[in-house]
């Protein structure tokens, strides 16, 4: 099974199997048809906190990264990752953010955890 990285305003593709929207916030000017979100498990996103720190250029995306882990061990975090790698044990998934780099995102640190 693997996991990809698309931007939520992609169109859908057959191969995207499982679409898991990871973002804590609806992405502006996105209907929620138009979407095709078929999971929204707010519990893996990164807090308010820590996403402005991130993108207020506080931190380089490494130190994002492990901070980010960080919150992913918490016990509601923990438990709705753990929800997400039974989608990845059942099929494709695919990871959607609204991010315009979604390979420096929280989205690609949640797609390396999946894999390993």
């Amino acid at each position: 099974m693997s996991v990809r990285v698309r931007r939520v305003y992609d169109p859908a593709e057959p191969e995207d199997g499982v679409r898991v929207l990871v973002d804590r916030l609806w992405p502006r000017g996105l209907a929620k048809d138009a979407a095709r979100v078929d999971r929204w498990p707010k519990a893996v996103t990164p807090s308010a906190e820590l996403r402005r720190w991130y993108h207020a250029g506080e931190g380089s995306y490494e130190e994002f990264a492990d901070r980010y882990e960080a919150e992913l061990a918490a016990d509601e975090a923990a438990e709705a990752l753990d929800g997400v790698r039974e989608l990845v044990r059942e099929g494709e998934v695919t990871l959607l953010t609204a991010s315009k780099t979604p390979d420096r995102s929280h989205a690609a640190v949640l797609a390396r955890l999946l894999e390993s």
